[in-house]
């Protein structure tokens, strides 16, 4: 006959190491990476841990959602745009704020978003890297970087990124080791030729999931705008581009304007966003409201991530839409 008495002391040890793990994790902020190390048992234990705490009732979560996260307001611009979603972030007392504050969404929405034996394609963006930085875990997947390397004051650039992703566990990563913007087209081609950056921009036309970001064709609200020359920008005029994403620049129907610029980019087109089944977009700013609506429309945008200066010029722009018809 079992003894009972052994099987109430591990029921009850078991137990507790419920209660301190969930301790570790929702009250002394530690990564589940370090609670595995101090414990002696793999992450996956402890993320198995975390669920049942949650399960059995070790650990009640309440959520009282803030007033700058309104799922009327998110809900209603979804359906509006016919998007899987919008999520809107308090806009900040400044510019890193804001990006702060999209970017732990962002890293939400991911973490979401991302399966086991996903193919993952990451683009450039200040607010990207910075959400690359509050993502802990991810399922075994592969990570694609979409767009080659722009160094920006005060910031890393694509390379930093895929090497942060590189180092979470159960990630396969896929390089571009060249420029965004290089000098000619030529230097383009040839680079886009090497076996390297050629299998990781293959992969871009085959991906689950991609992260990418919308600034309106403009200077300080694109990085790559700088880069452009005055022919190109006076080409991008003529075309009607509002807003580039990657490097690549569209109008407000969300097709293409192609440029001489086009042949200076090593990275993801607009066409293989288009094909991809769940494109993450972020843009912050009422500024960005115009090539997040287009992005839309072009159909190579499934879920936003915005503050809620992008959000009401995205109101705004959808009352002049019905306002019109």
């Amino acid at each position: 006959m079992p003894d009972s008495s052994v099987n109430d002391s591990a029921g009850a040890a078991h137990d507790q190491l419920l209660t301190e793990v969930s301790t570790d994790y929702y009250l002394d902020n530690k990564s589940k990476v370090e609670i595995a190390k101090a414990r002696g048992i793999s992450r996956f234990q402890v993320a198995r841990l975390l669920l049942q705490a949650r399960e059995t009732g070790v650990v009640r979560i309440e959520i009282n959602g803030p007033r700058h996260l309104d799922g009327d307001r998110s809900r209603g611009l979804a359906a509006l745009l016919a998007v899987r979603e919008v999520a809107v972030v308090r806009t900040g007392a400044d510019v890193a704020a804001t990006r702060d504050h999209v970017a732990r969404e962002l890293a939400r929405v991911l973490a979401e978003r991302v399966t086991e034996r996903a193919s993952v394609g990451i683009s450039w963006s200040r607010t990207i890297e910075v959400a690359a930085s509050y993502i802990e875990a991810l399922p075994p997947c592969d990570v694609v970087q979409l767009v080659g390397a722009l160094p920006v004051a005060g910031s890393g650039n694509s390379l930093e990124l895929i090497q942060r992703f590189k180092s979470i566990p159960g990630v396969r990563t896929w390089p571009v080791w060249a420029p965004l913007v290089v000098a000619d087209g030529a230097t383009a081609a040839g680079l886009s030729r090497q076996p390297e950056i050629a299998q990781a921009l293959r992969r871009a036309d085959a991906l689950d999931v991609a992260v990418v970001a919308v600034g309106a064709w403009a200077p300080s609200l694109s990085t790559v705008f700088e880069h452009a020359t005055e022919d190109e920008r006076a080409a991008a005029a003529a075309g009607g581009a509002v807003a580039e994403c990657s490097g690549r620049l569209f109008d407000d129907a969300g097709a293409p304007v192609r440029t001489p610029l086009d042949e200076r980019i090593v990275g993801v087109t607009i066409d293989q966003l288009a094909r991809t089944p769940e494109v993450v977009v972020v843009g912050y700013g009422a500024d960005a409201a115009r090539g997040l609506r287009a992005a839309v429309t072009g159909g190579f945008a499934t879920t936003l991530v915005v503050d809620e200066a992008a959000a009401a010029g995205l109101e705004r722009l959808l009352d002049e839409e019905r306002s019109t018809d």
